[in-house]
């Protein structure tokens, strides 16, 4: 069976840890949350990378509609809550960029 590769070389090393019951649980739910496999997740964080959770991604899906929305009622009002809008795109454009490079 071929192995992923990470990068230029295979994944090709086998190590085996003993978990507990519970701990094995709790490794599986974070990996499922973060859409990982239980070795990538691992992975990621024996070396440092971030993980991004699945609702992660949903928020930023979420953020970026709500960014269009309030575009929206900026040129539908014609500007009148320009002042208002421009706070909450700026809000939302920091959270969303913060958000993106913690990926």
């Amino acid at each position: 069976m071929p192995f992923k590769t990470q990068g230029e070389a295979p994944l090709d090393a086998v190590i085996n840890v003993r978990l507990t019951v519970a701990e094995k649980s709790q490794l599986k739910e974070d990996a499922d949350l973060a859409g990982l496999s239980m070795s990538e997740l691992v992975r990621r964080r024996y070396v440092g990378k971030p993980i991004l959770a699945n609702a992660d991604a949903v928020m930023l899906k979420e953020l970026r509609r709500l960014g269009g929305l309030l575009k929206h009622v900026h040129q539908s009002s014609n500007g009148v809550y320009s002042k208002d809008t421009a706070g909450a795109l700026m809000a939302l454009k920091t959270y969303l960029e913060q958000l993106s490079r913690d990926r």
